[in-house]
C-alpha cells in the first residue's frame, strides 16, 4: 500500500464526517478549513490563490467527493513527500474529525480503551483494511489484529467466541467497520479481567510495530542494552529501537533525547561476540563504514535482538520498507488464493450440480423419446394393421370380381356350346326334309331367340368392358395411393419396403389377372364373331333349303323353265323367309 492510499483512507474518514447529511457531498466552506488543514499537517506550501478559485461561492452548491478528488491530487497529494512530514499528526486532524461524530465512547467512564488508545486502534485499523471503499476489516485481519493485542499482553485470545461474534455481527461489504471494531474492543468480550493500562501498553506495542515499523524495542523487564563508545571506548545503557532501516538509540524509553542511529542496508551483518571487558551476551552491528559492539541482559534478549536485526537486513536485501506491508499483503494473497480456490470449489460444484441436472434431464427426455417411439411403433403397428385389412379386403373385392368374370365367362361358353348344338339341330332339322315344314316356324322362333341372345351377350360385353374400365380406374386409383404411401413411407422404415414389395407382387397380380379378363374377354369376343359366322352360315343354309325345299313342293314337268320353277314355288313362304334374313341383317 502505497503513501497516497494510505493518506486517503484517512482523508476519506473525514470527508464523510463533514458529510452531515450524508449525501455524499460537502460544503465548500467545510472543504475549504479541511484543505487549509491537510497544508499545514503534511507540510506543503500553501495555494491560497488556488483555494480562493476553487472553493469560491457560487451557486454550484456542495462538493461531492468525485469533486474534490481532482483538486484533492493535484494540489495536495501530488506535493506531498515522504518523509517530510509527521504522519501521526496527519491522522490525529483526521481522527479528530471523524471521532467527533462517529466515536461514542461509554459516557460513565467505563470504556476498555482511551481516546488516545482508540486512536491508535483506528490507524491500525486504516492499515490492515480493504483498499475499497466504504473501508472494512475481513474477519482474518480483525482476528489477526486481537491476537497480535492478545500476545502483547501474554493473553490468548478465545478465537471460537471470536467466531462466533463475528457471525452474530451484521457484516458489510463482507468485514467490520472501524466503528463495529471499537465497540466490540470496548465490549470486554474478549479482554475480561485485564486493567486499562496493560491494554494501552500492549495497543502501544502494536501500533509502534506495525504502524511505525518498530520490529524491536527493549522492554523494561529485560532491562536496556548496553553500547561500546567509539572514541571513549566506554559501555553506556541506551534504549533501542529497531527499524527496517535503521537501529535508533536514545537515553531512556520516552526517547525524548536521541543519541544516535545505526543505518542498516544490505550490506550489513550482525555476529555474536565472545564475554569480555566484563560484559556478557555481547553481540555486534557491521556496517560497511563501523562496528557496533552491544551488550545484552541475558542469551534469550541477544537472540531476540540479533535475530530482529537480521530480518531488518534482509527486508533491506529485498527492498522491501515495511516488515507488515509485506506480511499484509501476503495475508491478503493467501485469502484471495482460499477465496479463488473457494469459488472454484464452489464453481466446480455448481458445474457438477449444473451437469447432474442436465444428466437428469436428458435421462428425462430420453424417457420421453422411448415412451414417444412406443406409442409411435404402436400407431405405427396399427396404421400397418388397418393398412393390411384394407389391402386384404381388396384383394378379396378383387378376387370376388375376378370369381365373378370367370362365372361370366363360363356361362358365356355354356351359352355358345348350347348354341352351337342349337345349329347343329337346325342343320339336322334341313336335312330331314319331311319335318322341315313343321320345324322352320320353330327354327325361325329360334334364330329370334338366338339374335335376342346375341344382343344379350353383346350387352353382358358392354357391362363387362364398363366393370373392366371402371376396375381398371380402381387399380389406377389403387397404384397411386401405393405410390403415395411408398414416397411417404420410405423415409420411415426399411421394414416397411418388404410390405410394399409384396403390395406391388399383388399389384402384378391383380394386373396379371386383368390381362387374362382381357384375353379371355377378346376370346369371348372371337367365339360371338364365330357364333355369328355360324348363324350366318346356317341362314345361309336355311336360304338353300328352302330353295331345295321348293323344288321338293313342285317338280319339275316337261317343258317347264327352271326359271318357273324357282320363281313360282313355295310362296306362301317367301314373306317369312324375307323377314327372317331382314331380322338376321
Amino acid at each position: 500500500m502505497d503513501l497516497r492510499a494510505e493518506l486517503l483512507k484517512s482523508i476519506w474518514y473525514a470527508f464523510t464526517a463533514l458529510d452531515v447529511e450524508k449525501s455524499g457531498k460537502v460544503s465548500k466552506s467545510q472543504l475549504k478549513v479541511l484543505s487549509h488543514n491537510l497544508y499545514t499537517v503534511l507540510c506543503i506550501p500553501h495555494d491560497p490563490v488556488a483555494l480562493e478559485e476553487h472553493f469560491r461561492d457560487d451557486d454550484d452548491g456542495p462538493v461531492s467527493s468525485q469533486g474534490y478528488m481532482p483538486y484533492l491530487n493535484k494540489y495536495i497529494l501530488d506535493k506531498v513527500e515522504e518523509g517530510a512530514f509527521v504522519k501521526e499528526n496527519f491522522d490525529e486532524l483526521c481522527w479528530t474529525l471523524t471521532a467527533k461524530k462517529n466515536y461514542k465512547p461509554d459516557r460513565n467512564g467505563n470504556s476498555v480503551v482511551s481516546h488516545q488508545d482508540a486512536f491508535k486502534l483506528w490507524c491500525l485499523f486504516n492499515f490492515l483494511s480493504e483498499d475499497k471503499y466504504p473501508l472494512v476489516m475481513v474477519p482474518d485481519e480483525v482476528e489477526y489484529l486481537l491476537k497480535k493485542i492478545c500476545t502483547a499482553m501474554n493473553v490468548e485470545l478465545n478465537s471460537c467466541e471470536l467466531d462466533d461474534y463475528l457471525s452474530q455481527e451484521p457484516q458489510g461489504q463482507g468485514g467490520l467497520t472501524v466503528w463495529q471494531f471499537l465497540d466490540m474492543v470496548n465490549s470486554r468480550r474478549f479482554l475480561r479481567g485485564i486493567n486499562q493500562e496493560a491494554i494501552s501498553m500492549a495497543v502501544e506495542e502494536v501500533y509502534q510495530e506495525v504502524i511505525e515499523d518498530v520490529l524491536k524495542q527493549a522492554r523494561n523487564p529485560h532491562g536496556y542494552l548496553w553500547k561500546k563508545g567509539q572514541l571513549r571506548r566506554n559501555w553506556s545503557e541506551r534504549w533501542f529501537m529497531l527499524k527496517p532501516s535503521v537501529l535508533s538509540y536514545y537515553m531512556s524509553e520516552e526517547r525524548k533525547e536521541k543519541k544516535g542511529s545505526i543505518a542498516l542496508d544490505k550490506n550489513c551483518c550482525v555476529e555474536v561476540l565472545p564475554d569480555r571487558d566484563g560484559k556478557r551476551c555481547m553481540f555486534c552491528v557491521k556496517t560497511s563504514s563501523r562496528t557496533y559492539e552491544m551488550s545484552a541482559s541475558d542469551t534469550r534478549q541477544r537472540q531476540e535482538w540479533t535475530l530482529a536485526i537480521q530480518m531488518a537486513i534482509r527486508l533491506q536485501a529485498e527492498g522491501k520498507k515495511s516488515l507488515h506491508k509485506d506480511l499484509k499483503q501476503k495475508r491478503r494473497e493467501q485469502r484471495e488464493q482460499r477465496e479463488q480456490r473457494r469459488a472454484a470449489k464452489e464453481e466446480e460444484t455448481q458445474r457438477l450440480k449444473q451437469l447432474q441436472e442436465e444428466k437428469e434431464r436428458k435421462l428425462q427426455e430420453l424417457e420421453l423419446l422411448k415412451e414417444a417411439q412406443r406409442q409411435a411403433e404402436i400407431l405405427l403397428q396399427e396404421e400397418e394393421q388397418r393398412r393390411r385389412q384394407q389391402h386384404e379386403e381388396m384383394q378379396r373385392t378383387l378376387e370376388i370380381q375376378l370369381q365373378e368374370a370367370e362365372q361370366a365367362r363360363a356361362s358365356m361358353q355354356a351359352e355358345m356350346v348350347l348354341k352351337e348344338a342349337e345349329a347343329e339341330r337346325q342343320r339336322k332339322r334341313i336335312l330331314e326334309l319331311e319335318e322341315m315344314q313343321k320345324c322352320l316356324q320353330e327354327a325361325l322362333q329360334q334364330e329370334v331367340k338366338a339374335r335376342q341372345d346375341e344382343e344379350a351377350v353383346r350387352y353382358a360385353q358392354a357391362r363387362l368392358l364398363a366393370e373392366e374400365e371402371e376396375k381398371l380406374k380402381q387399380l389406377m386409383k389403387l397404384k397411386e395411393e401405393q405410390e403415395e404411401y411408398i414416397i411417404k413411407t420410405q423415409l420411415e422404415k426399411q421394414v416397411l419396403k418388404q410390405e410394399m414389395e409384396n403390395k406391388n407382387k399383388c399389384l402384378e397380380e391383380a394386373q396379371k389377372q386383368l390381362e387374362e379378363v382381357r384375353v379371355n374377354r377378346q376370346r369371348v369376343d372371337q367365339d360371338v364373331m364365330a357364333a355369328q359366322r355360324k348363324l350366318r352360315q346356317a341362314s345361309t343354309n336355311v336360304k338353300h333349303w328352302n330353295v331345295q325345299m321348293n323344288r321338293l313342293m313342285h317338280p319339275i314337268g316337261p317343258g317347264d323353265k327352271r326359271t318357273n320353277v324357282s320363281g313360282g314355288g313355295f310362296t306362301g313362304y317367301q314373306p317369312l323367309l324375307s323377314q327372317r334374313d331382314s331380322s338376321i341383317k
